[in-house]
């Protein structure tokens, strides 16, 4: 295998002055800036060149806002272009995991394979290396074999016709794409992959966890190139026990539980199709309007197909015939090892809720980040009125501020008269407007560690922390664990009864 950082993002300012003076090109500059953004006056052209000048202060800074802050969306900025060759295809499954990541990987349907392949270094007996290696090149064999077959059929077909050169190419692509089946997943391939570094961060910790040989080499590579440009924000690439052990032990936990086969969908879900039909639950801005029924058994089921060999529907069986101590330690067993930085296993997403917010554009202004989420929104109402913060209450001004407010309606009103849309320009961040938000339980969770934690904005803290009330009364279970970062530990003992494992942030 091959790893080759083809590329990185640089600062075009730093690029042109590169050959004039000592400077160090990393997209570290780029990302320090930009976090900089939301706490300076400075424009973001300064900002840069800042950056660009003092490196070593533009990586402390971003160590402190991304790892001790908890903006890691700040890494994001920092994108590399990386050539990954000689890989085989059951790698690149594990690669192409990450949705957040852009791939473009050589095609079995248009390439011709020469018979290249991966022996995965876990194979220690020579046996057994043998045994893979023979096999292999009979699959190998029969792949040429068959294409050349399938392809004498395919240009059968139109005997006695004459057949252009790309009608031609593409009855031999027909052929490739039906030979590749008898190839094995050890097969090498190639691909060009555009990771930003938030991304590319969680992608090596988990490679490092993983039991296949070929992927931890794969991860220490891309942690090698790329922490040489970027040492300040591709800190957490060791082996955890929550991405080592989670699922493992998951497994061993499901070996307790007995299957009967009690109905999979009672009469109370069956009659239940739409779970707040005519019904709201919440105030204060924020109302929870549908969720997926039984969410926490979904939850739960999901977590028992991905570790054992059972159907949906089975997995689903057995989750409802548990009692609900059984559930609660089912979901205990998932998150044991989960520490601040980790995000919860990808089977939380098995469950939605609906919200409907009434935001102001402050607080919406922070609650658009989150893009995993499904937003829709209305435009801003003044009808709506206004989201005063206490502080302007509390030295006097909220008459004012609601005269200066209810002026600019006014003005707003005669903009929109003439020119229907316009007149939003003119409203304040304290003018509200309706939201529809859908989060799955594991968005949820994101959402809540990062805006509940007391350095949040205060509204949209008030926001969440209403969210994460209300998803706890329908998913009791699988929403145990939901608080700002700084709550987690009292939450974690709360459950669990003793403290939660907190890594340190490493030295640059």
């Amino acid at each position: 295998m091959r790893v080759i950082l083809a590329g990185f993002n640089v600062d075009l300012d730093a690029l042109k002055e590169y050959k004039k003076k000592d400077i160090v090109l990393t997209p570290e500059s780029i990302s320090a800036a930009y976090a900089r953004i939301s706490r300076s006056p400075k424009p973001v052209d300064r900002l840069r060149q800042g950056s660009c000048k003092e490196v070593a202060k533009a990586r402390r800074s971003n160590r402190t806002i991304i790892f001790e802050m908890g903006h890691h969306s700040v890494a994001e900025h920092a994108v590399f272009n990386f050539d990954i060759i000689g890989i085989s295809r059951i790698a690149i499954e594990e690669l192409e995991k990450f949705r957040l990541c852009s791939y473009t990987e050589k095609s079995q349907r248009y390439v011709r394979l020469k018979g290249d392949f991966v022996v995965p270094k876990d194979l220690a007996n020579p046996d057994l290396i043998n045994d893979y290696c023979n096999i292999i090149k009979v699959q190998n064999d029969y792949y040429k074999y068959l294409y050349k077959k399938i392809s004498v059929r395919n240009l059968r077909r139109f005997s006695g016709k004459a057949v252009s050169k790309k009608q031609e190419k593409i009855l031999l692509n027909l052929a490739k794409e039906d030979a590749r089946y008898i190839l094995s997943l050890a097969t090498q391939t190639q691909v060009g992959a555009t990771i930003n570094a938030r991304n590319l961060e969680l992608m090596i910790r988990r490679f490092a966890s993983h039991s296949l040989k070929e992927i931890n080499e794969l991860g220490k590579k891309l942690y090698t190139l790329a922490h040489k440009i970027a040492p300040s924000i591709i800190l957490f690439h060791k082996a955890n026990d929550y991405d080592q052990k989670t699922y493992p032990e998951l497994r061993k936990h499901m070996r307790s539980l007995e299957v009967s086969p009690p109905p999979l969908f009672p009469k109370r879900v069956r009659d239940k199709l739409s779970p707040l039909e005519g019904e709201e639950i919440g105030g204060g801005g924020v109302k929870l309007v549908d969720y997926t029924p039984d969410g926490d058994d979904r939850v739960l089921a999901a977590l028992v197909f991905r570790v054992s060999k059972r159907s949906y529907l089975d997995a689903m069986r057995c989750v409802r015939n548990l009692s609900k101590k059984k559930k609660v330690a089912l979901f205990k067993k998932s998150c044991k090892r989960m520490e601040l930085y980790d995000v919860l296993l990808r089977e939380f997403e098995f469950t939605d809720l609906t919200f409907s917010l009434i935001v102001a554009a402050g607080c919406f202004g922070q609650l658009k980040r989150h893009r995993i989420a499904s937003i829709s929104c209305q435009g801003y109402e003044p009808e709506l009125g206004l989201t005063i913060p206490e502080s302007v209450k509390q030295v006097g001004e909220e008459k004012e501020f609601t005269r200066i407010a209810k002026k600019s309606e006014a003005v707003y009103k005669k903009i929109e008269k003439k020119h229907s849309g316009v007149g939003t320009y003119i409203l304040t961040n304290a003018h509200r407007k309706r939201v529809l938000l859908r989060v799955n339980l594991r968005e949820l969770y994101h959402i809540s560690r990062l805006r509940e934690d007391p350095t949040a904005q205060w509204d949209i803290r008030d926001k969440a922390n209403k969210m994460s009330k209300l998803a706890k009364k329908v998913m009791p279970i699988t929403a145990l664990l939901l608080s700002g970062k700084s709550d987690y530990p009292k939450i974690y003992r709360s459950v669990y009864g003793k403290n939660p494992k907190i890594t340190e942030v490493p030295p640059l």
